[in-house]
């Protein structure tokens, strides 16, 4: 038969063609020849006519699959495109109203000129129409009847139009949010308030979901909004329109240590519109609104929700069209003043809560399509239980509630650190989990937790570098110990040593959201043992681990990464103990002389902060606000190890926050300004008067200047070009032995030695050159010492990553002090270049 010719096939032959294309879409040639042999009804058909059959099926699929996708995202378009046109009306009424506002101040201002009388009223008219479009007063209404369910039906029916007015009307002044751009793929149209009663955020966008099954997502809170610690439903009381009304207590946690948490006593609203869409609505009942008391607020703050919910509209071929809306009122004036930024931003509304319930709802939606694939095999739902569980026992560690069981120990006179202890772990560890309670000398669970304030370090590059450089910060041996915790022989309770940590790790990625905004992962710890009592040390550990908010462009700019040890099995019910970060921003507050303080929260521990980004990190991050930091630490312990381990975690926690602090200082843009004083390095005097100290010594010794200006000059400029200065100058101690070691560098040090300040104090001066230059330097250190000075010839050295250096010159000089005392041996590489 030609294979040029058109070949018709029978039902029967085609039939028979698609169960093969079913199990394999693309056959061998043995395959097809095979098919042949054994299909007597396609005998009489050429090996090469099965070729094209299969080809032009294969062809087929696609093209269908690719109608589908176009089908799908025309869909996208059309409703988002309704949703612009819909905001567009709602922009151009806000736009009409203002126009209408500005005629009547004109008017009111033109006859108060011309008016001969001096009373003040035009500024109460002008004052008070603004007030009144931008903050409308509550309505008092008469107490209602806690029992009638006609008063609660008015309350919601009044609810539901104030939501209403706020989801697709003018009732707030919404500003989009910068890099939100509306999309077939993006979140949607998001937007937050300005000038209005408490904070408010509002997003729009599509989902693949129906109507019912997005209600139900939405209405399970705890699900979707990490801060939320519960949500009881006291009553449920149906409506004669079918809808339902029910009384909820809701409480969060605190998202730092130093302000309590925030409960909510709320009457939600669950009705349908005619034009068919589902509304869930919600506000705080208060002595205003009227309706029943509820539950005392013992260890939070009672906050207040102002007309909030969900509008969720049937998108034509499927899916739905969301409009959230999210008002509150956290009583911003109960927490210390540098604080109240925190509690005042619409932003972080927004990422926290309005923009999370979106991406959640974007996640089911994906997994449900099977659209995304995870490794590991593990189950969506388990994976989210994973992230679900580290964030609250993260949280749980933050607020430490009392009927939970935490109590507070006393301190060591420093308050810098705070620990808490727990004996009943069964009430803050879920149930199903908790296997730590079975060993028998099993005490509970202490946790070490602190807050500080930082200057100018943008938290997503801060938590960025605490992932990646878990050495910079860790103890080796406290995660040992906090490792062996999940066995039934726990290791030793170790000394704190910060900085030893002699493994390397490796992060195997587990899951990711849609947006990439925040990832789960393994990570394994691999050990080494140095003497046989460490031999705990050489096992290899993992964790479990959650990052968050670490892209740079990530809207509100909240950031966290949480981790918990886990053994080898890591079972779907492996029981964790979450510790990590959290870092916040804190909106400045223009015009105040607190925003240019840096305060350390903790008391005692110095933040103020200063330095230059460390070379290759990337110059988009350029942060100038203040951010919180809180850290928890949790750590199991035996009944006769607790003082131990209460000791140890403070100790570790205090030395992670200077070692956070020294990350802070090398990350954040440079500060060298007469405002703000470097922070010293550690182990050596004020920076700037190092550097003075560094070019009058060079000047004294050489006869030669160092910088271009004078040593005399202010200390802010010598330090900038020392630091800035092109060729490699660094710092060791005056001794030509094994613990000689590296104090300070510049920036084109740090480059050549590719470290960073905090890691500079780990790197010894004879390990960084070769053997020929150790010989050079020994041979001309009794020089260096009687005449101050030496020139060493061109030579090689050895990067901190293990990569070869060349320098054409170098120069090494001793660096006096005030009482010319010797302080530090200085060298400088000329034209130094990677090999």
């Amino acid at each position: 038969m030609d294979s040029s010719k058109y070949v018709r096939y029978t039902p029967e032959q085609v039939e028979a063609l698609e169960r093969v294309y079913a199990e394999c879409p693309k056959p061998t040639s043995l395959k097809r020849h095979q098919l042949i042999r054994e299909c007597s009804i396609l005998s009489n058909i050429d090996p090469k006519q099965i070729k094209v059959w299969f080809q032009n099926r294969r062809c087929r699929e696609k093209q269908r699959k690719e109608a589908s996708h176009l089908q799908t995202v025309n869909r996208k378009l059309t409703a988002m495109n309704k949703l612009l046109m819909e905001e567009n009306d709602r922009l151009q009424k806000h736009v009409s109203h203002l126009v209408y506002d500005n005629g009547f101040m004109r008017q009111q201002l033109h006859t108060q000129v011309n008016s001969t009388t001096t009373d003040t009223c035009c500024e109460s008219v002008v004052v008070s129409g603004q007030q009144q479009q931008q903050n409308p007063m509550p309505q008092h209404h008469p107490q209602r009847d806690a029992n009638s369910p006609a008063g609660l039906l008015a309350i919601a029916e009044e609810t539901l139009t104030e939501f209403l007015g706020k989801a697709t009307g003018t009732a707030v002044d919404w500003v989009q949010m910068i890099g939100m751009k509306p999309g077939p793929e993006s979140i949607g149209i998001v937007a937050v308030s300005r000038n209005c009663n408490g904070v408010a955020a509002r997003a729009c966008g599509l989902v693949s979901l129906e109507p019912m099954k997005v209600a139900e997502i939405l209405k399970d809170r705890p699900s979707w909004y990490r801060d939320c610690r519960c949500l009881d439903i006291l009553n449920v009381i149906p409506t004669g329109n079918g809808g339902t009304i029910e009384l909820i207590y809701l409480q969060t946690y605190a998202p730092t240590t130093l302000a309590p948490a925030r409960d909510f006593w709320t009457l939600r609203y669950t009705t349908s519109l005619e034009d068919g869409s589902l509304v869930i609505c919600e506000r705080s009942l208060t002595s205003n609104t009227g309706g029943p008391v509820g539950p005392p607020a013992t260890s939070s703050v009672r906050a207040k929700m102002l007309p909030s919910g969900f509008l969720i509209r049937p998108c034509e071929g499927g899916g739905s069209i969301i409009h959230i809306v999210d008002h509150i009122d956290l009583d911003a004036c109960s927490v210390p003043e540098v604080l109240r930024p925190l509690y005042e931003s619409s932003k972080i509304l927004a990422q926290k809560m309005t923009m999370a319930a979106f991406r959640y709802i974007r996640q089911i939606a994906q997994e449900t399509s099977g659209e995304i694939q995870y490794a590991g095999g593990r189950q969506p739902a388990v994976l989210r239980a994973f992230s679900q569980r580290l964030c609250r026992g993260f949280n749980n560690a933050v607020s430490g509630f009392i009927d939970d069981g935490w109590t507070i120990m006393g301190s060591d006179g420093v308050d810098d650190v705070t620990i808490a202890v727990n004996s009943s772990p069964s009430k803050f560890l879920d149930a199903q989990y908790n296997t730590l309670s079975i060993l028998p000398t099993f005490g509970g669970v202490l946790c070490a937790r602190a807050s500080m304030l930082l200057q100018d370090v943008c938290p997503a590059l801060l938590v960025r570098f605490l992932r990646e450089h878990r050495s910079e910060w860790a103890d080796y041996g406290v995660d040992a110990y906090s490792s062996a915790s999940l066995k039934a022989s726990p290791y030793a309770v170790p000394c704190a040593r910060p900085g030893v940590f002699p493994s390397s790790q490796v992060i195997l990625p587990l899951a990711q959201t849609v947006e990439h905004e925040e990832f789960l992962e393994v990570v394994r710890l691999e050990g080494h043992a140095f003497s046989p009592e460490d031999i705990a040390l050489s096992r290899d550990m993992y964790l479990l681990q959650l990052c968050s908010g670490v892209e740079e462009n990530a809207t509100g700019a909240c950031a966290q990464l949480v981790f918990a040890h886990i053994d080898e099995s890591f079972g779907d019910d492996a029981p964790l103990l979450p510790s990590g970060f959290s870092v916040i921003p804190l909106e400045p507050k223009s015009d105040s002389p607190s925003a240019a303080r840096t305060l350390d929260l903790a008391s005692t521990l110095e933040a103020r902060t200063g330095g230059t980004r460390p070379a290759g990190e990337v110059e988009g991050c350029n942060y100038n606000h203040r951010s919180v930091l809180t850290i928890a630490f949790q750590f199991a312990f035996e009944n006769h190890y607790r003082e131990n381990v209460a000791a140890m975690a403070r100790q570790y926690v205090r030395s992670i926050v200077g070692s956070v602090q020294r990350v802070a200082m090398a990350i954040a843009p440079s500060r060298l300004c007469s405002q703000l004083t470097p922070k010293s390095f550690p182990g050596s005097p004020e920076a700037v008067t190092l550097a003075r100290w560094i070019c009058r010594s060079y000047k004294n010794h050489t006869g030669g200047e160092l910088l271009q200006v004078e040593s005399q000059a202010a200390g802010d400029a010598v330090l900038k070009q020392l630091w800035h200065h092109t060729d490699s100058i660094m710092c060791c101690s005056v001794k030509m032995n094994d613990s000689a070691v590296f104090s300070f560098a510049n920036q084109a040090g740090l480059d050549m030695l590719e470290t960073t300040l905090i890691a500079l104090q780990d790197i010894m001066l004879d390990k960084i050159l070769d053997e020929a230059g150790r010989k050079v330097l020994l041979s001309e250190f009794p020089k260096i010492m009687q005449q101050g000075f030496a020139y060493l010839p061109a030579g090689l050295c050895v990067s901190s990553m293990g990569r070869p250096v060349s320098y054409e010159q170098a120069v090494a000089w001793k660096v006096l002090n005030d009482d010319s005392s010797n302080h530090c041996l200085a060298f400088m590489f000329t034209n130094w270049s990677f090999i």
